[in-house]
């Protein structure tokens, strides 16, 4: 099993981020099948202020190119993430077009 950490912004707008947040409580079908079919099998999304934390729990073989063909695939996926970027903004190191960047691991409680 993989565990990813990523961090994205949200628009600071607090009517753009009741939205997202509406969005979220029930998302499209295609969405939720497009995550488990890439071998995701948790996410969780929290958020402060505007800042956005997803853990992402993945299969051994999880890549996220593997998800990026998946998703390019699907109307429905592109749709929804057309749709997102309405409330989301990259943060300030992304390239051009990324949304969530993977957070580096700094501390393991564990391996103290």
């Amino acid at each position: 099993m993989q565990r990813f950490c990523l961090a994205l912004d949200l628009v600071d707008d607090p009517a753009l981020i009741a939205e997202y947040e509406k969005h979220h409580e029930k998302i499209w079908p295609e969405i939720k099948a497009s995550i488990l079919d890439a071998g995701i099998t948790d996410m969780e999304i929290y958020r402060i202020g505007n800042r956005l934390f997803m853990i992402l729990e993945a299969i051994d073989t999880f890549t996220f190119a593997h998800k990026a063909a998946i998703d390019a695939a699907i109307i429905k996926v592109q749709e929804w993430e057309n749709l997102m970027w309405k409330y989301q903004q990259a943060l300030p190191m992304a390239k051009p077009g990324e949304k969530w960047l993977r957070m580096d691991k700094i501390f393991d409680l564990k391996q103290q």
